[in-house]
C-alpha cells in the first residue's frame, strides 16, 4: 500500500524568524511537530509531523515557510551518469 493517507507523518523543514527561535518552537511544539535538527543562527530546523497538522505549523507567528522534505537519488559513484 503505496498511498499516504492525509494523517501520515512527513518530514519537513522550517525557516522562522531566527529572532524569536526559542519561542517559535516551542508553539511549533504544541501545534504538533517533533523536532529532529536546529540551526538557530539561520533560523531553520528540520522535523517531522502528521501531514494533516501543517497548516497549523504554517499558522504559527514567525513562521515564514513550511516545506516538505524531497530526497535526490544520486547515481553510485561508480555508475556512467547520462
Amino acid at each position: 500500500m503505496s498511498e499516504s493517507s492525509p494523517s501520515a507523518p512527513v518530514g519537513v523543514i522550517l525557516a522562522v524568524d531566527p529572532d524569536r527561535f526559542a519561542e517559535v518552537v516551542e508553539a511549533l511544539w504544541r501545534a504538533g511537530l517533533t523536532v529532529t535538527g536546529e540551526q538557530p543562527i539561520l533560523g531553520t530546523l528540520s522535523g517531522t509531523v502528521m501531514e494533516d497538522r501543517i497548516p497549523a505549523l504554517e499558522a504559527v507567528d514567525g513562521v515564514e515557510s513550511v516545506d516538505r522534505e524531497r530526497t535526490i537519488q544520486l547515481p553510485p559513484p561508480d555508475s556512467p551518469i547520462q
